[in-house]
């Protein structure tokens, strides 16, 4: 799996390992079963912090994509459903983008609202 992080973008690094992770699931290069790197060897990898990485892992888990089992590691449980996980994704790269050029979370969060209530 491969896993990339961008030191420059503002998105957290935590982010930007479990969007890794996410994208991999969407490519099929990561099925049910398969674990994860451990936290220690991908954050030597990457030279981040294992912390940063089990954040990451844990955003994961929080959304039931994977299991931290002690002792075992990360593990993927779910596939990730391509329509939401693509949403998701987005959401990220809309807040990211959005806070690149300054955009006060409020108005984002107001922008997203409006944009839902024209497709209603």
């Amino acid at each position: 799996m491969l896993v990339e992080i961008d030191s420059s973008s503002t998105q957290p690094l935590s982010e930007q390992v479990a969007a890794a992770v996410r994208r991999a699931m969407l490519a099929g290069s990561l099925r049910v079963g398969d674990r994860l790197p451990a936290a220690r060897d991908l954050a030597g990898a990457l030279g981040i912090s294992m912390h940063t990485v089990l954040r990451g892992y844990q955003m994961l888990r929080a959304e039931k994509l994977i299991e931290l089992r002690r002792g075992r590691g990360a593990v993927v449980v779910a596939s990730a459903p391509q329509d939401r996980a693509a949403v998701v994704e987005h959401a990220r790269q809309l807040v990211t983008a959005a806070r690149r050029i300054g955009m006060p979370d409020a108005e984002t969060l107001a922008l997203v609202s409006t944009c839902m209530d024209r497709e209603q």
